[in-house]
């Protein structure tokens, strides 16, 4: 089995989870509580990877991120190098395409929360972010892991995103994921059996976490 890959894979999916739970809590918590009337359109653009092939995201992410861009100059400017094939694109990528798997539990679960006792911590006082992290989120705590859980799984199993963003660049962009492809592609049947083994008992432990969760919040 490729430990570099797997290293590199659980680092990627491991700094999504955290960047989506940064990003996704309050923009679950928006698209959960507002009656704006533009809420239906956030709430489509965050659901788009869920329909969208892995292969037109990654396209795109490439066009807009590409050296001649404005973001991909002014990432050169910041950092170096350039976005696509490298592990920052990577990142970013899997960040936009996880997205909808994290902020669609963490929104079903602050939907649940009781709204008096929102209005209730408003009342004695508690500030939005305080009563957002001390009532919200520890009553929708099950839809949070969820998120959290799905979002990091989900990332372990990327293949098309990574593959069209980053490359297979060994030590910088091989996952696990791309080394079973090589493994296929080499003949190695042994080698992908192993790799992929792994992924399914991770695969069904995961899902056997996520499925006892879901009996604790509503419904995705």
């Amino acid at each position: 089995m490729d430990w570099v890959a797997v290293g590199l894979t659980l680092k990627l999916a491991a700094l999504t989870t955290i960047i989506l739970a940064v990003v996704g809590l309050p923009l679950a918590y928006w698209l959960a509580t507002t009656t704006r009337t533009w809420r239906p359109i956030v709430d489509a653009a965050v659901a788009v990877p869920l329909l969208l092939p892995p292969t037109v995201l990654g396209f795109y992410f490439l066009v807009s991120t590409g050296p001649d861009t404005f973001l991909g100059q002014l990432y050169t400017l910041a950092f170096g190098g350039t976005i696509p094939f490298s592990f920052a694109g990577i990142l970013l990528a899997s960040v936009l395409y996880n997205l909808p798997f994290a902020v669609r539990p963490f929104a079903s679960g602050f939907a649940a929360v009781d709204r008096r006792l929102i209005e209730a911590a408003r009342c004695l006082g508690a500030s939005a972010p305080r009563t957002f992290a001390t009532v919200v989120v520890p009553l929708s705590w099950p839809a949070v892991l969820t998120g959290l859980v799905l979002a990091f799984a989900h990332t372990v199993g990327e293949f098309g995103v990574v593959l069209m963003v980053g490359g297979n660049i060994p030590g910088v962009t091989r996952t696990i994921a791309l080394a079973i492809y090589d493994d296929v592609q080499a003949l190695d049947y042994a080698g992908a059996n192993q790799a992929s083994a792994v992924l399914l008992i991770f695969a069904v432990s995961v899902l056997a976490v996520t499925y006892s969760l879901q009996r604790r919040v509503v419904p995705l």
